[in-house]
């Protein structure tokens, strides 16, 4: 995935469903410009990491 499509779904009333190495995710923020994104991994609100948005990928686009 991009940045801009990461921003896109972030920015998005839709829900959009995102995997980061097969795990679900949900995009918290994205750094537009460094090419970052803080994702919440699975459904633990306190597992954040932040990651290049390269690692992330829409379902379906897999």
């Amino acid at each position: 995935m991009d940045a801009k499509r990461a921003m896109q779904i972030y920015s998005s009333k839709d829900t959009y469903e995102v995997h980061m190495g097969g795990q679900p995710v949900w995009i918290e923020n994205v750094d537009e410009q460094n090419g970052l994104a803080t994702v919440q991994v699975g459904a633990d609100p306190h597992n954040t990491q932040t990651v290049s948005v390269d690692r992330l990928q829409e379902a379906g686009n897999e």
